[in-house]
């Protein structure tokens, strides 16, 4: 700022400055205060809608019967719907319809559950727990409808993260059903040597059984094999001790 002679100039400059400026100042000012207060208010409703939301996803739980999805309680279905329909951006909502899902398929109603499970994909965020169960079971239910080849490649193309071994089991398993067993073998294999880690859904012992059946080899072979496929020897080792119980 140029410097000036006296005080008054100095206040005339100011005044000048004022003129040309002040407006636009205090109309930032209020933009940023009502945008504070916008921001502040959407947060809150958020976060009352999250609350409302758990708290109907609880009912629904008990309802259906929170260890027991072959309770197909029309109360906890209405409440299901309830979520999907009204908290449709929120997690419960997305967990609501694996719920609905999973009743379809105890009903023997495949189409539904696929409805289901593809609603959820549709709203749940990418990389997420829910859209990577959702793709697991989608890839099951297209699977026992006839549809292997879209099941394998929902299972190829996705990125499983915790849930690696999980998708390699149902990988197997479809294979095996087609009857392309080498290839159902070398999928459980690869199940295995994900299965020391935080594998969510994976029931190690059944998956063991499945391997032992498709394996004419002997057990000292297919322990190799196994820790070959693992980068874990440590985990690999955990992993093959069973399969020798089995064999005794």
């Amino acid at each position: 700022m140029e410097e000036y002679r006296t005080e008054e100039e100095q206040v005339e400059a100011l005044r000048r400055w004022w003129q040309e400026n002040g407006r636009s100042i205090i109309a930032a000012v209020i933009i940023a205060l009502v945008g504070s207060f916008a921001w502040q208010t959407w947060q809150s409703r958020q976060e009352d809608r999250q609350a409302e939301a758990s708290t109907v996803y609880q009912a629904m739980l008990q309802a259906i019967g929170a260890n027991n999805a072959s309770m197909n309680s029309q109360a906890g279905v209405n409440l299901a719907e309830q979520l999907k329909q009204h908290f449709d951006g929120t997690v419960y909502a997305q967990f609501a319809a694996l719920h609905l899902a999973a009743l379809a398929v105890n009903r023997g109603a495949l189409s539904e559950a696929e409805d289901e499970l593809r609603w959820v994909l549709g709203k749940a965020e990418k990389g997420s727990d829910a859209e990577q169960i959702a793709q697991l079971r989608l890839a099951r239910v297209l699977a026992a409808s006839g549809d292997t080849g879209q099941a394998l490649a929902i299972l190829e193309d996705a990125a499983p993260g915790p849930y690696g071994a999980s998708y390699a089991a149902a990988r197997g398993d479809i294979l095996q059903s087609i009857g392309r067993v080498d290839e159902a073998r070398d999928a459980y294999l690869q199940a295995f040597a994900q299965a020391g880690g935080n594998q969510q859904g994976l029931n190690v012992s059944v998956l063991q059984q499945k391997l032992q059946s498709l394996t004419p080899v002997p057990v000292r072979e297919l322990d190799a094999t196994i820790s070959m496929q693992s980068d874990e020897p440590e985990q690999a080792r955990a992993i093959t001790e069973p399969v020798e119980t089995l064999e005794q």
